[in-house]
């Protein structure tokens, strides 16, 4: 097969299913993580960042197979044929999806050899034990002092029947023989997952052997007496999805229960080392699920995303250059009052290249001053160190009323969302867990304060997770202000969640499962009225995934009814572009680069050419897709401010559309295929940020000196 590279892998790409006026949701799913990978093939980004991406693309796909395919054989399980919008039953679409996993999971290995061999190169490589007799008498001791301990062979008889192996749980089965009287045995070790994927190797270069490697080199210790006749690595990906039952009373019960459950899923897949032999192949087959699972068998290095142990090594020469995030000026200018500056103007701030220090200075602030007298904030995704969840808890224990809407059903953070909710509890917080159905996804954080005889409140709302650790790699808004509509709506926001008071009338917000899709569809028909009318009418919209049948076919409408479209969807899009008499005016491009595009922007103009002053802006917490507009508690927020108005959009959404150096165009046929910089040159869009302070949050001081480049789309875009 031939190794993919820059200009060849996206040939590679399976094509995506054509019938009618929709991409398969999955298998665009598929194509985004094709483009993460190609990242792993870009010889513009240092070798350690390209393993970063291939590490990335490795652990995407496991978290599809533990969803979005355990979802689907579930439903092929029950004989459920319901057809996705694409027209496909679900044997179809895994049908589809394992021939383009199968070809993906090539390109991935060959990718892996390539980057190996470049980081042997340098310095950086993963050998087997074995391979240098020189650190063989170190492994051994490390395997004596440090594996042997914690290691249980099992036998597999029928005294011993075939262990319970945990969801991504990495195992070697062998086959031995006595060497007293030739009686032959099967035995069963599983790696325990609090051990190091990786060892590293004492000398100066990063030198890495992998645990099973290690494993099979110094079977002799583990089982003496024996003759290893086979040994082969095998892994497996579990049904890890939680379905909510409606009938559920305590959804902290139901929420613990179900994550030892999920440990437990159906087998979806199951990954075994090339050459295994087929004896053993046919017991891991019977023994997990192998009528079902998806089995893929594979050269080599077995769970690619544990790679991303090889990007941690110091060697800072194979990395990107180091980044310091902002502080936001503005905020400095009041001397770090964020409520003073807040007070005096809204503010955005635009991470990672602001920092989201200034999120937390914001409810640390909150907590120290005895003017405030209530915070509530949302929490769906807040990492394991939490600095937000720290700042909620001084302020309960300072005497503040405090409210935390902790989103239990966020996928894979549910357990430490339980932890989290245990310690605001017991620091006087009020926890409240939402909808049963729904998920509260809307990124929210209130503080009243008491002013001059009244009360004054402050919101902040972003696009992004109140998570430090993703703050420094996603690109974000955080909107801040003081504006008393602002926080009417953010109060009824919480209202609803905590009390199910459903909002009789909002002044600025929208929010779903309530109005946000109508809103949306209302605002198209807006330009759709605007193009019918003559007048100039286009749409810029910015999200991570575009699937909702009903928004795809509004925006069909638009484009046939004059409107210019250019959408910016970093992962899924059904919506298929460029298409006569369907979609002829609608542009799609995916950036995939150093940073991860996760801000949702949305803008319409109002019967002029954009960017415009006059121009409809909004921010928001969502997608365009389903759940987002069914099955979630979103926000849809416009930007009012003049200064905000022009950060977001001349800034942000002119930047993003310029880029030609990060950018996939999506075309008719659902390709992707990377832009090349015109005659006017590159243009990065992470670059760019980076080095030009942001519109909103770079003060006085910079606004005298002019240190933002204009940014002219009709100058630069190609």
């Amino acid at each position: 097969m031939t190794r993919p590279n820059a200009a060849s892998l996206p040939a590679d790409v399976t094509p995506l299913h054509k019938s009618g006026r929709y991409f398969n949701r999955e298998l665009s799913w598929l194509a985004f993580n094709r483009r993460v990978l190609e990242e792993a093939c870009n010889e513009a980004h240092p070798l350690l960042e390209r393993l970063r991406f291939l590490s990335i693309s490795g652990s995407n796909l496991d978290e599809f197979f533990m969803v979005r395919v355990a979802g689907l054989v579930g439903q092929q399980l029950q004989g459920v044929e319901q057809r996705s919008a694409d027209g496909m039953t679900p044997s179809q679409q895994l049908a589809a999806i394992v021939e383009a996993c199968d070809a993906l999971v090539d390109s991935q290995r060959a990718v892996w050899g390539d980057l190996a061999k470049a980081l042997a190169a340098e310095g950086v490589a993963l050998r087997d034990a074995g391979d240098d007799p020189a650190v063989d008498a170190w492994l051994e001791s490390w395997f004596g002092e440090q594996l042997f301990p914690v290691l249980t062979p099992q036998a597999l008889d029928p005294a011993h029947p075939f262990p319970f192996i945990p969801n991504g749980g990495l195992s070697v089965i062998f086959d031995l023989v006595r060497t007293s009287d030739g009686e032959p045995i099967r035995e069963l070790v599983l790696l325990p997952p609090a051990l190091p994927r990786v060892v590293c190797l004492p000398g100066k270069d990063a030198q890495f052997v992998t645990i099973e490697s290690i494993l099979k080199r110094f079977s002799h210790r583990l089982f003496p007496g024996y003759e290893v006749r086979a040994a082969a690595t095998f892994r497996i990906l579990r049904d890890s999805d939680i379905e909510l039952e409606e009938e559920a009373e305590d959804l902290v019960l139901y929420f613990r229960t179900a994550i030892k459950r999920r440990r437990r899923g159906r087998v979806i897949r199951l990954e075994m080392e090339r050459g295994i032999g087929a004896e053993l192949e046919q017991v891991l087959k019977e023994e997990l699920g192998g009528a079902q699972a998806i089995l893929t068998e594979t050269d080599g290095f077995l769970g690619l995303g544990d790679l991303g142990a090889l990007v941690d090594v110091e060697r800072p020469d194979l990395k990107f250059p180091a980044f310091t995030p902002r502080f936001p000026e503005r905020i400095r200018e009041f001397g770090g009052d964020c409520f003073a500056a807040i007070r005096a103007k809204d503010i955005v701030v635009h991470h990672p290249y602001e920092s989201f220090d200034v999120v937390l200075a914001f409810l640390k602030q909150a907590a120290n001053d005895p003017d405030v007298v209530a915070v509530k904030q949302t929490l769906y995704r807040a990492g394991k160190q939490s600095a937000v969840i720290n700042a909620l808890i001084a302020a309960a224990e300072a005497g503040k009323s405090v409210t935390a809407v902790v989103e239990l059903k966020a996928r894979f953070d549910e357990e430490q969302n339980l932890l989290w909710a245990s310690a605001l509890e017991r620091a006087g917080v009020q926890v409240v867990y939402g909808f049963i159905d729904w998920k509260t996804h809307a990124k929210v954080s209130m503080v009243v304060r008491r002013e001059g005889g009244s009360y004054r409140t402050y919101c902040h709302f972003g696009t992004g997770n109140y998570h430090p650790v993703t703050a420094r790699i996603y690109t974000d808004i955080s909107f801040f202000t003081a504006d008393p509509r602002v926080g009417h709506d953010a109060a009824a926001i919480f209202n609803y969640v905590t009390g199910y008071v459903e909002p009789q009338e909002l002044r600025l917000l929208a929010i779903s499962p309530r109005d946000l899709r109508d809103r949306l569809v209302q605002l198209i028909d807006e330009e759709i009225g605007n193009a019918l009318s003559g007048k100039p009418a286009a749409i810029w919209a910015k999200m991570n995934s575009l699937v909702d049948p009903a928004v795809i076919e509004k925006l069909y409408e638009a484009s046939n009814a004059g409107v210019e479209i250019d959408l910016v969807v970093r992962g899924i899009c059904c919506l298929r572009p460029g298409v006569a008499g369907m979609s002829a005016r609608i542009r799609v491009k995916s950036v995939v680069g150093r940073f991860l595009e996760h801000s949702r922007i949305w803008a319409f103009a109002s019967g002029e050419t954009l960017p415009n002053d006059g121009a409809r802006l909004f921010i928001s917490s969502a997608d365009w897709m389903p759940r987002n507009f069914d099955r979630r508690v979103e926000f849809m927020l416009p930007i009012l401010n003049e200064t905000v108005h022009d950060q977001v959009l001349d800034q942000v959404m002119v930047a993003t559309l310029l880029d030609n150096e990060q950018s996939w165009e999506l075309k008719p046929d659902g390709s992707y295929v990377r832009v090349t910089p015109g005659e006017g040159g590159g243009f990065n869009l992470h670059r760019y940020f980076m080095t030009n302070p942001s519109l909103s949050g770079r003060g006085a001081a910079l606004d005298e000196q002019g240190a933002v480049p204009t940014l002219s789309l009709r100058t630069r875009r190609n």
